[in-house]
């Protein structure tokens, strides 16, 4: 029986899993397999590098320059976080990620993105982080504020938006055991998108993808209906924020940045027993 670890995307927001995560490499906490959507995918691959603190470390070093996230990037560049700094000079200079320990771990790493074209996920098996860097930059390229991203003969990009937590996509691949991370409360259920006409406009040469981003709402809720469904059958263990923090997608508060970190290493050393137990059924 393989275990699985499901990450859920969210921006900022998903500074939360970084706090799960700390702890879960903390005490020595693995898995067989770690699939993680746009922010899930960014710190997964940490998780996977066994890199306790890196995720909190270089947001709270580097979450207000501009180049990090912001509108001024995304005027200048086009896209809302700048490619060159947060994608190459922050992983290979300023807080190195450790590649050669990624790529020797025995965990695979899969991450979430959205083909453009098909209006499908895709589910990529990332074997090294600097030659597929592009894989995770597409996952977290948000629609709207992100250039397209071309690589491995695909256009991509957000995971969130075709397969928001692919809990089901995992179980499809073998992994029976999964640890469920989400970046939102117990009763959360999304809304239509306001900007749905724009969403027409900017994407109407690619009506795949429009019709993916226009049912987007139903297809995560969906989702969150199975995943309940799943948590009281017990084929799957669930960690949320047990409470709500008002935290944007575009965080510049560094404060509550923190907060929402702290919130999932709380939740995850009180629900560590009952994860430990979870892995070891058979």
């Amino acid at each position: 029986m393989k275990t699985g670890l499901v990450l859920e995307g969210g921006a900022k927001r998903g500074i939360y899993t970084a706090g799960v995560l700390d702890i879960f490499m903390e005490q020595g906490i693995t898995f067989d397999g770690v699939i993680g959507v746009s922010a899930g995918a960014i710190h997964g691959c940490s998780f996977v590098a066994g890199q306790i603190g890196r995720s909190i470390r270089y947001n709270l070093e580097y979450g207000n320059d501009y180049r990090f996230m912001s509108f001024r990037s995304w005027l200048l560049s086009g896209n809302i976080v700048d490619v060159k700094f947060c994608y190459h000079d922050l992983p290979e200079k300023l807080d190195p990620f450790d590649n050669e320990t990624f790529e020797s771990s025995s965990t695979k790493f899969y991450v979430v993105c959205s083909n453009v074209e098909t209006g499908r996920p895709e589910y990529i098996h990332c074997h090294n982080m600097t030659s597929e860097i592009d894989f995770l930059r597409a996952s977290a390229s948000l629609p709207l504020v992100s250039k397209i991203v071309n690589v491995g003969g695909k256009k991509l990009l957000d995971g969130g938006i075709c397969d928001s937590i692919p809990v089901q996509a995992f179980i499809n691949m073998g992994y029976d055991k999964n640890v469920v991370v989400l970046t939102r409360p117990k009763g959360y259920r999304k809304r239509p998108s306001h900007l749905q006409w724009l969403t027409k406009l900017v994407y109407r040469k690619y009506p795949n993808f429009v019709n993916a981003v226009l049912h987007r709402h139903e297809m995560y809720n969906q989702e969150l209906d199975e995943i309940e469904r799943l948590e009281k059958e017990g084929r799957i263990f669930v960690l949320r924020p047990s409470k709500k923090i008002n935290i944007s997608k575009m965080e510049s508060n560094l404060d509550i940045v923190k907060d929402m970190y702290d919130l999932g290493r709380k939740d995850a050393e009180n629900s560590l027993a009952l994860v430990k137990s979870f892995l070891a059924q058979k």
